[in-house]
């Protein structure tokens, strides 16, 4: 029996691109150094795009959200769950990692983090939702990789 089905699943991506692509637009705006803000700016522009793709998949597959107590509690239930888990979104925790270096740090871990909790949903869904979640880890191996050959060349 499925804990999660892929529609679950493909919402958590949803919020957790859209609260990294948060996380980069703070850090842009914090960070007076140019070349820093061109690269959040960037990684902003990636998680929306992400964020794209993964609402894409999650039009292509059955919604099948439980009954609720009251309308979109659900979905209440399944940002809450996501928000400060993979990307923070308070600003005073924002202020610990405004420099360059600590913000790329924090952002590739939780590239690894997205592609092991993904790697292991897997085990949680149907079959058929398979080729959508490996779409998403795809995605988010490009990320890491681009976050890590930014960090080792600063």
């Amino acid at each position: 029996m499925s804990v999660f089905v892929a529609s679950d699943v493909l919402k958590f991506a949803v919020r957790m691109e859209e609260n990294g692509g948060n996380f980069y637009r703070k850090a842009a705006e914090l960070t007076e150094k140019s070349e820093a803000k061109k690269l959040f700016e960037f990684l902003a522009s990636e998680e929306d795009e992400h964020k794209k793709t993964f609402a894409t998949f999650l039009s292509q597959v059955t919604v099948n959200d439980p009954p609720e107590g009251y309308p979109g509690e659900y979905l209440a239930y399944l940002h809450n769950y996501i928000d400060g888990k993979v990307f923070f979104t308070k600003d005073s925790e924002m202020a610990k990692t405004i420099d360059t270096a600590s913000a790329l740090d924090f952002a590739i871990q939780r590239e690894m983090d997205s592609i092991l909790y993904y790697t292991e949903l897997k085990k949680f869904v149907n079959d058929s939702a398979h080729k959508s979640i490996d779409a998403i880890i795809d995605e988010e191996r490009r990320h890491f990789a681009q976050l890590s050959e930014i960090r080792k060349n600063m």
